[in-house]
């Protein structure tokens, strides 16, 4: 039974010691990057009405969300998109604001999928939304802030690869494609990169040989800014050609910024999540399969609640993230900050007053009364356990024994010369 007990849930885990401290770490990191660019924050409750996150605002099917119920009956659910209940917010709180607004956050989010090759369920998120700005330049900048927060927490190599989510779109309205399972299918084979898989599809399809071609091609279109040229002379379509053009001049923008080399085009790429209109991107880097960042363009999901306003955000996964880096030996080991204070009952009275006067200079002190003999080899074993980088052991009442964990050194100090 005391088995069972230890166990968690499969797709949650638990993070503690030094891992927990390089991932708050790295929080503090990203964060600091994002108040930099303006960005305010904001916290949104961990679970919400079912209907925040339903099919018809374009997130996540139902049955890959967590849900329950209240004792009202009504069905609440484990936020599994963060972007949504900052659109409530915005249409709930800044109803009358024309001018743009910067908000940011970290929080956790929960999809119920199924579990494969260790995927989490539950993983934290750090993000940026961007609203009332429908610009160019705002589209540069979140891909810009996007780089500027990789490149922060250490990374060097890695690629975003920027989309269009209404170039897909503007080719499924000139084929005539009505059916949704169609559309589903060829979604899914198109983002599978299956050529097969998209050619079968049309195959039945009256379409004309010009657009077939460019849907054929649609999964072999990813790479440099060559990709938007050929896509460009592939189609007399005006949406896709806008979204094209768009991809072109936020290219010129992000040059300006300095940051071409990280950027490549996939116009073939299709998220999960239909809310987006415009721009959509991914990051990613080598050691890691998944995205540890993406975002796009909203111009339409803040509408559903009642405000219309254009918005682009971002969200970078932070476990994905810290995966990524300490894979490619990039995760900086933070440093052993608490210094222990060991003393025997009868000098408690120094070691109460030693502790309090360090902690007023900031020091993080751990205090602790020992009644067994002092064995500085088992001491250096437990402060490596645990972390501590220094030990302060009284056992007199003027002098002091100063361990240092990192080096093994013992040293003899007394009180008077440590607090003044």
């Amino acid at each position: 039974m005391n088995d069972k007990l230890l166990h968690i849930p499969e797709g949650v885990r638990d993070i503690y010691n030094m891992e927990c401290a390089a991932k708050l770490s790295l929080e503090k990191v990203l964060h600091k990057v994002l108040k930099t660019y303006g960005f305010r924050d904001i916290q949104t409750p961990t679970f919400e009405f079912f209907d925040i996150f339903s099919q018809e605002r374009g997130t996540v099917a139902s049955k890959d969300m967590y849900k329950f119920f209240d004792r009202d009956g009504n069905t609440l659910v484990l936020r599994p998109d963060i972007t949504p209940s900052i659109a409530r917010c915005v249409a709930k709180y800044y109803k009358e604001e024309s001018y743009p607004i910067r908000l940011c956050y970290i929080g956790n989010t929960f999809i119920n999928n199924t579990s494969y090759q260790g995927k989490l369920k539950e993983v934290t998120q750090l993000g940026a939304e961007l609203m009332n700005d429908d610009s160019i330049e705002a589209d540069a900048e979140m891909l810009s802030l996007t780089i500027s927060c990789l490149l922060k927490s250490g990374l060097r190599e890695f690629q975003l690869e920027i989309g269009y989510a209404d170039f897909f779109r503007a080719l499924v309205d000139e084929a005539n494609l009505h059916d949704e399972e169609d559309i589903l299918n060829l979604r899914t084979m198109i983002q599978n990169k299956n050529m097969f898989g998209v050619e079968e599809i049309l195959r039945t399809k009256d379409i004309s040989q010009e657009l077939k071609e460019l849907l054929l091609k649609l999964p072999e279109l990813f790479g440099s800014l060559d990709i938007l040229k050929q896509a460009k002379a592939s189609t007399n379509n005006p949406r896709a050609l806008k979204a094209i053009e768009r991809l072109e001049q936020i290219y010129v923008i992000l040059k300006e910024y300095g940051y071409e080399k990280y950027i490549s085009f996939d116009l073939g790429m299709l998220s999960q999540y239909n809310y987006y209109t415009g721009i959509i991107f991914k990051a990613y880097t080598y050691q890691t399969g998944d995205a540890i960042a993406s975002g796009g363009r909203y111009d339409n999901l803040v509408g559903q609640f009642g405000k219309d306003a254009a918005a682009i955000g971002l969200v970078i996964v932070v476990d994905q993230l810290m995966l990524a880096l300490a894979r490619q030996k990039l995760l900086p080991k933070p440093e052993s900050k608490n210094t222990l204070i060991l003393y025997q009952q009868s000098y408690r009275r120094q070691a109460i007053a030693l502790a309090e006067h360090f902690r007023k200079d900031g020091m993080n002190i751990v205090l602790q009364m020992s009644n067994d003999e002092f064995v500085l080899e088992n001491y250096l074993a437990y402060m490596k356990r645990m972390d501590i980088g220094g030990l302060l052991y009284i056992n007199s009442d003027s002098e002091i024994q100063v361990v240092d964990a990192s080096s093994e050194t013992v040293q003899t100090a007394s009180i008077k010369e440590l607090i003044s």
